[in-house]
Formats: C-alpha cells, structure tokens, sequence
C-alpha cells in the first residue's frame, strides 16, 4: 500500500472543493436552510408530529442525508470524469499507485466534501430544532456508511461516463426518485401495504432511518437494514476496484 500516494490524491481532492466554496459548500446549505424555512414555518411544521417528534425535527436525518449522498456523489463522479476529458488520468495511471490508493485517495476526498456538507446542515439545523442526539455511536455508522457507499457509487459514475449527460443520469434518474421515495420527508412505516413492503427494499430508506435512530432515538433503525448496507458497500467496493484493476474505459 501506497499511503503516501493516496494520501496525496486526499489532499488533492479536498484542495480541489475548497477552491470553490461557494459552489461545494455554501449552496447546499442555502438549499437545507430553505427546507428548513418552507417546513417550519409556510407549512406549519412546528405544529405537525411523526412518532412523537415534531415534524420540521424529524425531517432533519433526512436533510442531513441529503446533503451526504449528493455531495459525496458528485465530487467522487466529476473528479474522476474530468481526469478522463482532460487526459490527466494517465498521470495516474503512470504513477505508483495501484487500484486500492486509488480508491482511497477518491473515495475519502469524497468522503470529506459529504460530510463536511452534512456536519454543516446539522449545524443549520439546530439554529431551527435544537441539538439532539440521542446515539453518538449510532450516528456516526450510519454517517460514515452514507457517505462511503455513495462515494463509491459516484466513482463508479465517473469511471463508466463517457460524457457529462451520463454523469447527470444518475443524480437526475436514480437518486433523486430513490431518495424521495426513501422516507427523507416521512415516514415509510405509515405507508399502506404493498409500498411499505417495497419500500424496505430501498437502501436510502434504511440509511436515513438508521441516522434518525441515532440523532432522535426514534425505533425505526434495524440489524437487517444495517446488513444491507453493508452488503451494498462491499459489493460497489468490489465494481469500483474490479472496473480499476482491468482499466474498464481507462485505457485506449
């Protein structure tokens, strides 16, 4: 392993979002604060309750969710693709740096912007609910798990787009419908049967269910969601690593 290589390319990829916080971090956060605004006050928020927990608090998992998953997704997806189009990806290739550095050094630079975005919607978040945080524990697994497995999914994104309306795809038509179909604005528990049951089979479901039983305490998280968490991560792990390796789309 090549640690001080792929500790280059982390630095690298967090200097890349930095230079341009307007854009990586101070938009989605203008976006969560807008939530926040519509929710609580135009929709009368503060007066509704799901389980118990009023509504403009319970949706903050879910926010914070959002601003992990698309964030991670989109610097893990355009980093690498623009390495492609600018035949800069040789350099890459060329240097000492095997599958396993290049997966670290994308994925945890990743990883930070994610993260970074959803700590700071947090931040936003209390200005409007309050703190709470019932699991330290539980939190932080279903914040780490969030952003490392969408991570990975952008780099897959960025290694099979072969053009900027492909890198869109999968935001626009994958992400978007699972995320709003994964219980970020309510509860998947009150939904009539069939799409109940349906709706467990979506992972976003069981991420943001996971980060609501540690920020609320509310009983919603499961060992079985967690296990399939798990098992995504491993499996795109595998993708990425195996797409790498082989130089799928990489080499001409």
């Amino acid at each position: 392993m090549n640690t001080v290589g792929a500790r280059m390319l982390f630095e690298k990829e967090v200097r890349r979002f930095l230079r341009v916080p307007g854009q990586t971090v101070l938009q989605p956060l203008i976006s969560t604060s807008l939530y926040f605004v519509v929710f609580a006050w135009t929709l009368g928020g503060q007066r509704s309750e799901i389980d118990g927990v009023p509504y403009v608090r319970y949706i903050v998992p879910g926010l914070v969710f959002l601003g992990i998953a698309n964030n991670a997704f989109l610097n893990a997806s355009s980093s690498f693709f623009i390495t492609k189009i600018q035949n800069t990806l040789v350099d890459l290739l060329v240097a000492p740096l095997g599958p396993a550095e290049l997966l670290l050094g994308f994925i945890s630079g990743a990883m930070t912007r994610g993260l970074l975005v959803g700590l700071l919607t947090w931040g936003v978040a209390l200005f409007f609910t309050g703190a709470h945080l019932v699991h330290l524990g539980t939190t932080l697994v279903f914040l780490l798990l969030s952003a490392y497995v969408f991570s990975v999914l952008g780099l897959i994104a960025g290694v099979w787009a072969e053009k900027f309306e492909q890198i869109n795809f999968f935001p626009t038509f994958l992400m978007m419908p699972l995320t709003f179909l994964g219980g970020v604005f309510y509860s998947v528990h009150h939904l009539p049967e069939p799409f109940r049951t349906i709706s467990l089979f979506n992972p976003v479901v069981h991420m943001v269910e996971g980060l609501r039983a540690g920020m609320l305490g509310l009983d919603e998280g499961s060992p079985l969601g967690l296990g399939l968490l798990l098992g995504l991560a491993l499996v795109s792990t595998a993708v990425a690593w195996r797409m790498i390796a082989t130089g799928y789309k990489l080499k001409t």
